[in-house]
């Protein structure tokens, strides 16, 4: 595959286990079409034009040739300068890595990041919550997320891939998407009653209980062990977080119990607020899983040498 044709199925895939329904992913490709419509002739030069084709603005071919034919991949949680110096000179030693896959965003990807958030809004309206109310929610935390990524340094770790001759991509929410949708589907078909046979059923996930062994497994952050399970919401897709005012409303919406990547203070101040469970599945183990979902989709198509870094540990299903 070239690096063109892994992008292509990355998206295809990260649509198909999208929680949205085609329809609303859709309505979210149409709404950057009527944007990029209104600008003037300069502004279309500059505008993104992948967001014509895809909801997924944190991932990107970020440096190198579309068209170079891939079969050694680094793959690392996060790329920066080291990763991709040592790609270089393993390079040098004959490594022949061909491409540097980063599940987080950088560049333009990690700029535009909070393009992807309009997801929640999504699933809050599935999980019971009013769509008017869903959207103000979110909107004021798009806003809030777009004004913490405005002073960051988007292009350090893409000007050193440049500077090497490194290619370089990021694959983020298409990853996330697999992770919830292999969660879901799993404690739908496990069926916990109380929050620790949840624990129990993550540890048996191998990227999980690689993450117990080094002391970052799963935890239960709020509620206790013996609490009812109940309504399970598994928060793992929309590039960040979102908003802190959602908990109290999913909690009338009948949700009991959380399972997250990740949980910032004021969050976890929420939720517990709402007498709602919630587990930490572990941020760095979790986006683990994706890319390795991720890669089991790329591997039936074409057999690839993947090299492990940055966090990543692949295991393959």
């Amino acid at each position: 595959m070239t690096i063109a044709q892994i992008y292509e199925l990355v998206i295809k895939k990260g649509i198909e286990k999208d929680p949205r329904s085609q329809k609303d992913i859709n309505a979210e490709i149409k709404k950057s079409r009527d944007e990029y419509r209104k600008l003037k002739k300069r502004e279309k030069q500059l505008f993104d034009k992948d967001r014509l084709k895809h909801p997924f603005a944190d991932t990107r071919i970020l440096y190198g040739d579309c068209d170079k034919v891939i079969s050694n991949i680094m793959v690392g949680i996060d790329i920066s300068g080291e990763e991709l110096l040592a790609a270089y000179l393993l390079n040098e030693k004959g490594c022949g890595i061909d491409l540097v896959m980063s599940h987080h965003p950088a560049g333009k990807a990690l700029a535009n990041l909070f393009h992807v958030m309009g997801v929640h809004e999504n699933i809050l309206v599935k999980l019971g919550v009013e769509p008017k109310i869903a959207q103000s929610m979110m909107k004021e935390r798009i806003d809030e997320v777009s004004r913490r990524f405005l002073p960051i340094n988007h292009e350090r770790s893409v000007d050193m891939a440049r500077l090497l001759n490194v290619p370089f991509m990021c694959v983020h929410t298409p990853a996330d998407n697999h992770v919830t949708y292999f969660l879901q589907k799993l404690f739908d078909k496990k069926r916990p009653k109380k929050v620790k046979d949840v624990l129990r059923i993550l540890s048996g996930v191998p990227e999980y209980e690689d993450a117990i062994a080094k002391g970052s497994g799963p935890r239960l952050i709020a509620g206790k062990g013996d609490n009812h399970v109940g309504k399970i919401f598994v928060d793992m897709t929309g590039g960040t977080e979102g908003s802190k005012k959602m908990f109290a409303r999913i909690s009338q919406a009948g949700v009991n119990t959380i399972i997250a990547m990740h949980l910032g203070e004021e969050h976890f101040k929420a939720a517990k607020s709402e007498f709602i469970n919630v587990v930490i599945a572990g941020h760095i183990a979790s986006d683990t899983l994706g890319l390795n979902l991720v890669l089991d989709e790329l591997q039936k198509i074409q057999p690839l040498n993947i090299i492990p870094c940055s966090g990543f540990v692949r295991i393959k299903r």
